[in-house]
Formats: structure tokens, C-alpha cells, sequence
């Protein structure tokens, strides 16, 4: 600054006056002795978690709604309403035109909402309804046969093993005049799904439950799905004819879990039965009169249908058929519909005896044919007005469902990789199910996927219905993985062949306890296992010697423990743990194991042996020695008595 002149001093100043202070600049100094820079490994990044795109949100849509009550539902503008109704062809001209509720749901659908369809009854022609009435309780506890006494058919015997394996849909006409809608629900644990479906079509809920058994876990589980679905119950206590049947016991048992009976004041009928002797079966239909008058079911017989598909299965000359019941409206020959993300024209409509019947009222369960693809047990039917509106809706339905699952895969898949950093080995069982109808498909994957343990991921990669093909042995082949055929008939020879040749193993079961009890085994052989430390051998130190090391630079001596094997087998290449008065004082690795001065690998029980221990010197008299050996333990296939099955790692 001595040399600086008074403009520049100046100047410097007035930029500290304002805040702006001068660039010092630094003295370049050469470093001496830089090291290079290191080569680390390339760490990718943690991929992030992506923000939900999925909307979660359900819209009401009803018949008639202007599209300025949609855009405010949907939460869009009436402009981008606007837009899409003309994307698909649709002449708006303004915001207050009614809109068709298949139109709504379209908009719905490309905005990325759920829907919920509102019917209205007005101006419609109401007139009472026969009951649905579902049939719960735990496996064997005689639904089956009651439903068989109310309708003096023999099913149960025709069913495998003894165990409904599908929903079964049927009318049974009362002495009175007045007819009922039954539904047969399977009592085992896999087909829980399938029993919640039945209760959501349901007006009744009879719960069966045997005298001499009382309440068991599928009894609970069954009176939770009704509860859940609001719907009523009425108990029947079966098997009263049997020398240990406690109706009271049973009683005092549902008592216990929160039903309130009428014999304590409640609103829940209990009716005591035996279906193998008909007894009390009068009493039963009485009492699912008395409570359907008292809910005073009606429905409209005129409008358009509302129906829902209770089973689905292929068949080989009829194509695709629903097995559905009619809620409201009448159900006619002819019509386009679609059945959750598939369509079709209805070609016949068939009554539950197999007669071909020109049109179906609410309750009234029937098998509908003309599908142009199979749809998935529980989704509803929809009549819309023309081929065009049914593809449109189909195809939005379809988009629709391949977003969710693609969303649904990205999440599972992060949240994979999140717990495989915590997860030990894990190895892969891809398994391809086909079954006879679509909600057994269901029903047993999920049972399938309830075996998934820490060590083995049950990977289900393709469902069907309808027998096993060529085409599932080669999907198979390429995963390594193996076919599951439940209720289906087995594979033509050329099928069978092939899979023997390419090492597939085709799994064909009727009852579900088998299937569980075979793909558990499977489970078991194929599971990696966890290492584990077990005791091998057990030895006791009876003298200690000494001798000179081979050294002769270091004046060491080194300690041998002479030792009698008490309990097990002692192996060289074995771990050593060393034990005094109950406490681990040493483990090392066996250095030297000698029997007669012979060099052994091996010494087995009730013989004696001199062993080295490396970096061991402290023996004693006394001392216990346990040889350790690691295995790999293998997961246990685990069934319980109520039917439930799980893979304890």
C-alpha cells in the first residue's frame, strides 16, 4: 500500500464501505510429496423411494351426473373433463350435460381414480327379494351337509376328501312358497378370500358350528367377515344327534366372543340341527325368513342389471363362464356387459340346474356365457348400451389395473432390496398354479404365498385356469420352477413327458391340505438352511502331558491333554471349546489329534485320545472338552389344527 496511489487507495474505500471487499490473492505454493488420489470402488447410489402415483381416493358416480359434479369430485378442471370425453369421442357442448355412468367411470379411470357406482331406485318398480344367505363355520363341521339335507341332493360325498374346495350358488324352494339363495362357502383356512367374497354378496350369514367341536378358529374367523360386512348372523348348532354333542357349551362359547344371542337379550337366533338325521331343519328356514321379513329385502326388477360374479372357470366347449348373482334389475339374453376388465355379449344364461332360462331377477344365481375373456371371482357386471361403450370400458378397466400392478411391483421391489440388505441368503421357488375355476386360483395362491419364509421366496409367476399345457412346462422350464394343478385332470402324456424330461415337477392335489403338506416339502429341501454350532463330542481330560516343541531356536513346551470321548464323535478338523466347572474358558482349533501315537482324523465315543489346542496351555484335570462342529439348519414345515400351515425358519 506504500506505493499505491491516492485514486486506487480511494477506491478501496469505498468498496469496503459498501461491503464489497477486495479478492486477496494467496502466494501459489508448490506442495511437496502430493500423493495420488486413491482409487475407491464405484458405490451407486440408494435408489430413492418414488413418491406415490397411485390414488388411493374413490369417487361416487351415479346415472345422469353433470360433468361440473365430476370435475369437482375428481378434484380436475371442467376444461380437462371436457377434453377427455372429446378424446374419446363423446359431443360435449357444455359442463351441465348429463353424463352416463359408464362415461363417468371412463373420466374416473383416466384421471387415475377408483370409482364407486351409485344406483338410484327412483321411478323404478321395487318389489321384494328372496335372501342370499352365505354358510360359514369350520372346516368339517357339516355345512355342507346341511346345505345338501335343505336341498335333498348329495354333494358332499362328491367332493374331494370330503372338503368343499369352491363356492357353490343355489335356490332352495321353501314348503311356504318362498325360496332362499344359498351360497357354500369352503371351510378350510386357504380359502378365507373366498369366504369374505361370499359374505360381500350376502344378506345372511348362518353360522355352523358342531356341538361336539364348539368354536374354532375358522368358527371366529367367519363370524369377523360377517361383522366386517354388516351383515346378520344366525347360528346353527350342528351335529345334536351325536352322543357328546353340548349345544350349551357352544352357547356359552359365542357368548364369550361378542355374539349376543337372543337367550341374553341380543338379536342373534341360534337354532339347534342335525343335518345327517333332518332334524330341526324347519326351524332353520323359519328363522331365515324371520330375519329377512324383519330386514324387508326389496330390490328394482327394471333398469339396468347389477350383478356380481361369485366363480369363473373355462370350459372347453363354452369358453369363459360366470357363475354370477343378480343384485338389482333383470338380467337379459343379449345384452353387452362388462365383468370387471373384460366384456362380452351375453350368448345364454343358465339357472343352477343347467336349463337355459331367457332372463334372471335380484337373488337369483346364475352361469352367464359369452365372455370374451375370464373375469376374477367378486368383480361386478355392468350392462352398458352397445359393443363400443363395452370395449372403451374394458380397455380403460384394463389400463387401469396394469398401472396399479406396475406401481404395486415398483414398491414391493424397493422394499426388497431394503430388507435384502438385512436378509441372509434367500432363494427362489417360482411356481406356476392352474386350478378349475378362477376363485380356487385365488384362493390357492394366496395359500402359497402364506409360505414364505426368510429363506425361501414362493415366486407364483403364472395362474390359470383349465389343465396343464405344454406352454406351462416350457414357462417352468425357463424359471426353474414347478407346475401346481389343483382340481384340475391330469396332463395329457406328451405334457407329462416333456416335464419328466426337462425335470419339472408337476404337482396334482384335489385337497388343499395336500398341496400345502407337498409344496412345504419342496420348501423345506430347497431352503438354503442357517448355519448353526452344535455339540458333536464331549471328552473328559484325565492327564495332561508335556513335551518339547519342534523349535529348537524357542525354548517352548507344549501341552497335550489326554482325554477319554464320553458322549459323540471328535473330529481334527473341528473347533475345540475347553470348559471348567460349567464355564467356556478357551476355543481354538484342534492343532493335533492321536490315538495310540497314531495320527488320527477321527475318534469316536468310549475311546481315549491326546489333543493340542492351538494357543491352549491351561489344562486341568477334569476339564471338559466339547468338539463343535457348524451345520445348516433346516427350515420345519409346521401345520396346525385348525388348517393353517407356516415355514418356522
Amino acid at each position: 500500500s506504500i506505493h499505491t496511489t491516492p485514486e486506487l487507495l480511494a477506491k478501496r474505500r469505498n468498496e469496503e464501505i459498501f461491503g464489497l471487499k477486495a479478492i486477496k490473492r494467496e502466494k501459489y505454493v508448490k506442495k511437496v510429496g502430493a500423493q495420488p488420489p486413491v482409487e475407491a470402488p464405484y458405490v451407486p447410489p440408494k435408489p430413492k423411494k418414488p413418491t406415490k402415483i397411485r390414488h388411493d381416493r374413490t369417487v361416487d358416480i351415479f346415472e345422469g351426473m353433470t360433468i361440473a359434479e365430476l370435475a369437482k369430485r375428481t378434484g380436475e378442471r371442467s376444461s380437462f373433463i371436457q377434453e377427455i370425453l372429446t378424446n374419446v369421442g363423446e359431443k360435449v357442448e357444455s359442463e351441465f350435460d348429463p353424463l352416463s355412468i359408464d362415461l363417468a367411470e371412463l373420466v374416473a379411470m383416466e384421471v387415475g381414480l377408483s370409482i364407486r357406482r351409485l344406483h338410484s331406485t327412483e321411478g323404478a318398480t321395487v318389489k321384494p327379494r328372496p335372501p342370499v344367505v352365505t354358510v360359514m363355520g369350520h372346516v368339517d363341521h357339516g355345512k355342507t351337509s346341511l346345505l345338501d339335507a335343505l336341498r335333498e341332493s348329495s354333494v358332499a360325498a362328491r367332493e374331494a376328501g370330503g372338503i368343499t374346495q369352491h363356492l357353490g350358488a343355489f335356490v332352495v324352494s321353501m314348503p311356504s312358497g318362498s325360496s332362499i339363495t344359498f351360497l357354500d362357502t369352503p371351510g378350510h383356512a386357504a380359502f378365507s378370500a373366498m369366504r369374505a367374497r361370499g359374505a360381500a354378496v350376502t344378506d345372511l350369514v348362518v353360522l355352523v358350528v358342531a356341538a361336539d367341536d364348539g368354536v374354532m378358529p375358522q368358527t371366529l374367523e367367519a363370524m369377523a367377515h360377517a361383522k366386517a360386512a354388516k351383515v346378520p348372523i344366525v347360528v346353527a348348532i350342528n351335529k345334536c344327534d351325536k352322543p357328546d354333542a353340548n349345544p350349551e357349551r357352544v352357547r356359552m362359547q359365542l357368548a364369550s366372543e361378542g355374539l349376543e344371542l337372543e337367550e341374553i337379550g341380543g338379536d342373534v337366533q341360534v337354532v339347534e340341527v342335525s343335518a345327517t338325521h333332518k332334524i330341526g331343519l324347519d326351524k332353520l328356514e323359519e328363522a331365515l325368513l324371520l330375519q329377512a321379513e324383519i330386514m324387508d329385502l326389496k330390490a328394482r326388477t327394471d333398469g339396468p342389471s347389477q350383478a356380481y360374479v361369485v366363480e369363473a372357470r373355462l370350459d372347453r366347449g363354452r369358453g369363459p363362464l360366470a357363475t354370477a348373482i343378480v343384485k338389482a334389475g333383470t338380467l337379459t339374453c343379449g345384452v353387452h356387459l362388462v365383468v370387471g376388465a373384460q366384456w362380452g355379449k351375453i350368448r345364454a344364461i343358465r339357472d343352477m340346474t343347467g336349463q337355459m332360462i331367457e332372463k334372471a331377477g335380484p337373488a337369483t344365481p346364475v352361469e352367464i356365457e359369452g365372455l370374451r375373456g375370464l373375469p376374477m371371482a367378486g368383480d361386478d357386471i355392468v350392462v352398458v348400451d352397445s359393443e363400443q361403450r363395452a370395449r372403451m370400458l374394458s380397455a380403460g378397466r384394463k389400463k387401469k389395473l396394469e398401472e396399479d400392478r406396475i406401481a404395486k411391483i415398483n414398491e414391493d421391489l424397493i422394499g426388497a432390496q431394503d430388507a435384502s440388505e438385512e436378509m441372509a441368503e434367500r432363494v427362489e421357488l417360482p411356481i406356476v398354479v392352474k386350478a378349475d375355476v378362477q376363485g380356487t386360483v385365488q384362493a390357492v395362491t394366496d395359500a402359497l404365498r402364506s409360505l414364505n419364509s426368510q429363506q425361501v421366496f414362493v415366486n407364483i409367476i403364472h395362474v390359470g385356469v383349465g389343465p396343464i399345457s405344454q406352454s406351462d412346462v416350457d414357462l417352468a422350464e425357463t424359471c426353474s420352477g414347478c407346475i401346481v394343478g389343483f382340481n384340475v385332470r391330469a396332463p395329457a402324456g406328451s405334457v407329462t413327458q416333456a416335464a419328466s424330461r426337462a425335470n419339472i415337477k408337476i404337482c396334482l392335489h384335489r385337497v388343499i391340505y395336500h398341496l400345502l403338506e407337498d409344496i412345504g416339502s419342496i420348501i423345506v429341501e430347497k431352503a438354503p438352511g442357517t448355519p448353526e454350532i452344535q455339540v458333536a463330542g464331549e471328552a473328559q481330560v484325565l492327564n495332561i502331558f508335556e513335551i518339547k516343541g519342534k523349535s529348537k531356536s524357542v525354548d517352548e513346551y507344549v501341552k497335550i491333554a489326554g482325554c477319554k470321548v464320553m458322549d459323540g464323535r471328535f473330529t481334527k478338523s473341528s473347533t475345540m471349546r475347553l470348559l471348567r466347572s460349567g464355564e467356556v474358558v478357551f476355543e481354538g482349533s484342534c492343532v493335533s489329534l492321536k490315538r495310540e501315537k497314531q495320527d488320527v482324523e477321527a475318534v469316536g465315543k468310549g475311546n481315549e485320545c491326546g489333543l493340542v489346542i492351538q494357543d491352549c496351555s491351561d489344562f486341568r484335570v477334569g476339564d471338559v472338552i466339547q468338539c463343535l462342529e457348524q451345520v445348516q439348519r433346516k427350515p420345519k414345515f409346521i401345520s396346525s389344527q385348525s388348517g393353517a400351515v407356516r415355514i418356522e425358519c
